[in-house]
């Protein structure tokens, strides 16, 4: 190492079958009463109900907000936040995907904080003050939100993705519970799944990247690689689904504390102007991205080709580094990913608005963290080749 590095996590973690079973008494030790932050889906199919038998057995007073949807918008957390601060809720419990953790986070830094969500982009407004104890529950492997200090919100006037990067973000506790999974359809375990691996991915290649997150990153693409089509193609093998709830924390832990890359820089524009789900849009990217980083980025996909495949008979670094890029589009075509194209967005939309996109991607921070830097213009032309992107073409005939 050539500098010291800092890691951070949760207070607490609590993961395996059945870790659900903690909420009430984490819950009880950190505050009074509960705003209970989900959604629709996990309504209908018992989530949240999983989740108020819990904190009645404890005694503690709850009220819930429901209403976050697959892209998490500052509305989201105006509505959430003007319930927590009528109730006097002093704990945040959030259960569902990425949308509704990073709602809590969100609303958790500002019932203390106050001002508008957007205020803490870049550290524009400092928090002064102790967030409220967000305790937070993923139904879905694949965001990893529940142990980063990261939220991604919606600014719904200009249509731009907010990523707010801060400690006071990071969940005091989370819990993965992978029976929670088992509901999960088809295609959203597959757009989560390729996002934990993206997480993973860039964490490893991070200009940020460190030993600890190292550690996290290889364990994190070694068990998606060898569960995700498994956990994909059988919905109720627990023991698969096991497997890529605890990958997909390890990748959040990797990637919180290096940083994500080009892939996140570009994915955000695209759900914040498309409105594509933001683990669909990574898988959409990572194969095309990984392919223009291979030049500066050769020794850490080497490396990830021997993780995915140990033993490999490949000397070259060269060659290793293309069977990396070849395994992980075989996934993808494997889990039935679409291109841009294909999930139905416009493309003299696109064309319309692609500048904007690769001025956004840039002005999040994320593109700097990539081994290889793009300019402007190579975004622009990233994103014309993933618009149509064919996950069954060998990466070869691309670069040839």
């Amino acid at each position: 190492m050539k500098k010291f590095a800092e890691f951070r996590m949760p207070n607490a973690l609590y993961y395996g079958r059945d870790s659900l079973g903690k909420l009430g008494e984490e819950a009880a030790g950190l505050g009074t009463k509960v705003l209970l932050i989900s959604d629709r889906v996990m309504e209908k199919i018992g989530h949240v109900r999983k989740c108020e038998k819990l904190l009645e057995q404890h005694n503690l007073p709850f009220v819930s907000y429901l209403d976050v949807n697959t892209e998490p918008t500052d509305q989201h957390v105006k509505e959430a936040l003007e319930i927590c601060l009528e109730e006097k809720c002093d704990v945040i419990v959030a259960i569902g995907g990425g949308s509704c953790m990073d709602t809590g986070k969100a609303v958790g830094v500002v019932a203390s904080n106050g001002g508008y969500i957007g205020d803490y982009r870049g550290g524009a407004r400092k928090i002064s003050q102790k967030p409220l104890p967000f305790i937070a529950i993923p139904t879905t492997a694949g965001t990893g939100s529940e142990v980063t200090d990261v939220t991604v919100i919606t600014n719904t006037k200009d249509d731009i993705k907010m990523m707010i990067k801060d400690p006071n973000f990071l969940p005091c506790t989370a819990i993965v519970d992978p029976i929670l999974t088992l509901s999960t359809p088809k295609n959203v375990t597959a757009a989560t799944g390729v996002d934990a691996l993206c997480h993973a991915i860039e964490a490893f290649i991070s200009k940020k990247s460190q030993p600890l997150t190292d550690d996290f990153a290889r364990s994190a693409i070694a068990s998606i690689t060898g569960n995700l089509r498994t956990a994909y193609h059988q919905p109720e093998n627990v023991d698969a689904k096991e497997e890529m709830a605890l990958a997909s924390m390890q990748a959040g832990l990797a990637f919180s504390n290096a940083s994500v890359t080009l892939v996140h820089g570009m994915s955000r524009p695209i759900g914040a102007l498309f409105h594509v789900p933001h683990g669909v849009s990574n898988a959409m990217l990572l194969p095309a991205v990984l392919e223009f980083s291979k030049r500066d980025a050769i020794d850490q996909l080497a490396a990830i080709a021997q993780i995915i495949q140990p033993g490999l008979d490949k000397q070259d670094k060269e060659e290793l580094a293309d069977f990396a890029i070849e395994e992980i589009k075989k996934l993808c075509a494997d889990l039935d990913i679409p291109n841009l194209k294909s999930w139905g967005v416009d493309q003299e939309a696109f064309e319309q608005v692609i500048s904007k996109m690769a001025n956004d991607a840039l002005d999040s921070g994320s593109p700097g963290n990539n081994p290889r830097v793009p300019a402007h213009e190579e975004i622009i032309d990233l994103y014309r080749v993933c618009y149509d992107y064919d996950f069954s073409i060998s990466s070869t005939m691309i670069q040839s």
